[in-house]
């Protein structure tokens, strides 16, 4: 058996309904960063460098979720 550190909770449910919640918060933060950068005349370009991704990825992940809600994302 593996013990836990002391820093996580006991019960493992416990542990993987906050990384869900942090996963859930992160993608909205993400969402809501992109759609602004994007408002604000950035690049793919300069928003993937910005997460760490390739612009590939980044507009494969928003495109559709940004063009359904009427922000016509700009493509380089």
């Amino acid at each position: 058996m593996i013990d836990a550190p002391p820093d996580l909770p006991p019960d493992p449910a416990d542990g993987l309904a906050a990384a869900l919640a942090l996963r859930r918060l992160a993608d909205r933060l993400e969402d809501a960063s992109v759609e602004r950068a994007l408002a604000l005349g950035w690049t793919w370009e300069q928003i993937s460098e910005a997460l760490g991704v390739t612009r590939q990825a980044v507009h494969k992940k928003h495109a559709r979720r940004l063009a359904d809600t009427g922000l016509a994302p700009r493509r380089r």
